[in-house]
């Protein structure tokens, strides 16, 4: 069979690449831990720890790249205070929905209790502590429920799969990061179109019932580094959230190119986005969304590899239209699936047309495009949905490309073949 299909893909032309820089904002927070600190020493929030008190501090499964350091610094603190503070994996189903599955997420993530200063309690049991106003039951972690003080931490960003004044960010991780397995099932149990409300009567309903002391919420550019520390007092989460959300998406790493035939893209995984590859990167859902219009048109897209952290989850694979069988070969069923159970969107754990190769995949892709001249492919090559400064784009885009304001040109063009050995 490989030798049909390699027989009905050879004709297909490669383009010559372009490598590009994509400019973005470059400002960031270089001093982490004396802004977390003046923060929490202006609002005397550590005040709300009493010596002696047990602490719970979430950790999701969400890469980003001062987790630790915020981490560490609010477990030394915790502890100046007489505080014990340990710290509880905050991720709804993520890690195959198991105990030791979320640990090794956040090992992955460089999270463990030698770097951060604290045990690591994780578990997937539950207690309800509460009913929203919507009738929905509210959920938390066992170990944070038994805890005397939570503190959430959590980056703030445009969600995947809806649209809301609060999307992924601080609420989101108390009602399904702390929520865990059952709390996430119950959150997207009636679909994406309830998620923002659901989020936020179930969020509110855990902050009356316990003792949720603050939230650290993070804003990263567009190169994934920390460009804002938002310290809230539990008080004052759901009213802020919406603001630093506007913020946030304004910062969101994009393509310039609004248009394209074809995307490769060299690897997906979970500490790259929920779905693998971020669906307002790549401009398609796998839920039903309200398009706003900035989202890119891409006729077919190729996923290449799938992270070693994402410990064989390829939800979000679905989205791509082909694979290769190395890609394949990666996933664990155990792994992915328990995510589209939970949330009920069945086409991210849905499986592409698999290739045995990289360029297998990618002719596929420019042969599908349905273009009338295959030599004119309008296609772009990025190396993941996260760092989008130094992509590679066909040379029929060059012109359009030197008229873009934020587009520099970084190479002559390249034979496909080479680019894709550099990226790989």
């Amino acid at each position: 069979m490989s030798s049909i299909i390699e027989q009905l893909l050879e004709a297909v032309p490669l383009p010559k690449m372009i490598k590009v820089r994509q400019i973005f904002s470059t400002a960031r927070l270089e001093k982490i831990e004396a802004e977390l600190r003046d923060q929490l020493s202006q609002k005397q929030l550590l005040s709300r720890i009493s010596p002696g008190q047990t602490v719970a501090i979430t950790a999701g499964s969400r890469g980003i790249s001062d987790i630790v350091r915020i981490l560490r610094e609010l477990v030394a603190w915790v502890k100046e205070v007489g505080g014990i503070p340990f710290i509880v994996p905050a991720m709804g189903s993520h890690g195959g929905a198991t105990a030791e599955g979320q640990l090794e997420m956040l090992k992955a993530l460089g999270i463990t209790e030698q770097s951060v200063g604290a045990p690591i309690k994780s578990s997937m049991e539950v207690v309800q502590v509460g009913v929203a106003v919507n009738g929905l039951p509210a959920y938390i972690d066992r170990y944070a429920a038994e805890a005397d003080a939570i503190i959430v931490v959590n980056k703030i960003k445009p969600h995947v799969a809806f649209r809301g004044k609060i999307e992924s960010g601080l609420m989101k991780m108390i009602t399904i990061g702390l929520g865990k397995q059952k709390g996430a099932a119950i959150c997207h149990g009636l679909g994406p179109k309830k998620m923002a409300e659901n989020i936020t009567a179930i969020a509110r309903t855990v902050l009356q019932n316990t003792n949720i002391i603050f939230a650290v919420g993070i804003i990263e550019n567009a190169y994934d580094q920390t460009q804002e520390l938002a310290v809230l007092g539990a008080e004052e989460i759901e009213k802020e959230e919406p603001a630093l959300l506007l913020k946030a998406r304004k910062l969101t790493p994009k393509l310039f190119f609004k248009d394209l035939d074809a995307l490769v893209i060299k690897e997906m995984g979970k500490n790259i986005s929920g779905t693998g590859m971020d669906t307002n990167v790549i401009g398609r859902y796998h839920t039903e969304i309200d398009k706003d219009g900035s989202e890119p048109n891409i006729t077919k897209i190729a996923v290449l590899d799938l992270t070693d952290q994402s410990h064989g989850n390829a939800n979000g694979v679905g989205l791509a239209d082909y694979t290769t069988s190395r890609l394949f070969k990666k996933i664990s069923l155990e792994m992915t699936y328990p995510n589209s159970l939970t949330t009920t969107a069945s086409l991210s754990a849905k499986i592409p047309m698999v290739l045995d190769n990289d360029l297998l995949a990618i002719k596929a892709c420019i042969k599908c495009s349905n273009i009338p001249d295959l030599s004119r492919v309008r296609m772009a090559m990025i190396k993941n949905t996260l760092e989008l400064e130094h992509i590679y784009i066909a040379e029929s885009m060059l012109e359009e490309a030197l008229q873009h304001a934020q587009i520099e040109i970084l190479s002559d063009p390249l034979e496909l073949e080479f680019v894709l050995s550099s990226m790989l």
